[in-house]
């Protein structure tokens, strides 16, 4: 498994390359999110071992959130991932990467996975509840039948 911040890292290099900006912390989040789900659609694994939470704007890392509290983040050089996570890079920043933070924010807060670690927390308020590995499968499993559906059909 590759290091969240590491891959954190990546993926805001691989957004300033083709973007020519800082990725915002908000987006970072949100595609961390949605590579995490990718690479459960792609190899029923997850990509990184840490734990999202479901904050009021969506999903949130908190390894994320502290380097870029503390300014550490700007300082995080990728390296070399230990397996092969090229399709689910380029399939996040491909269909992601280029939606505003706002966008990436609602799409987010259609998950399952981010619904449900939001019971009982009032909607303008951030939570401690962590998003379950569980229901990112599930949410991952609908994705993955909706693109089989829409192959079949020719759609995508």
């Amino acid at each position: 498994m590759e290091k969240v911040l590491n891959f954190a890292a990546y993926i805001a290099q691989e957004y300033f390359s083709e973007y020519g900006q800082q990725i915002d912390e908000m987006k970072l989040h949100k595609l961390m999110y949605f590579a995490q789900r990718e690479s459960l659609i792609q190899t029923g694994e997850p990509l990184f071992n840490a734990t999202f939470y479901g904050w009021k704007y969506g999903p949130i890392l908190k390894e994320i959130r502290s380097a870029y509290k503390d300014g550490t983040f700007i300082t995080i050089k990728p390296q070399g991932f230990i397996k092969d996570c090229s399709l689910v890079l380029k399939k996040i920043m491909n269909e992601y990467a280029e939606k505003d933070s706002w966008s990436l924010s609602r799409l987010t807060h259609g998950e399952t996975s981010w619904k449900n670690s939001r019971i009982g927390v009032p909607e303008d308020e951030n939570s401690d509840n962590p998003m379950r590995l569980e229901d990112i499968r599930a949410d991952a499993e609908r994705i993955k039948s909706r693109r089989k559906m829409l192959n079949e059909l020719g759609l995508a």
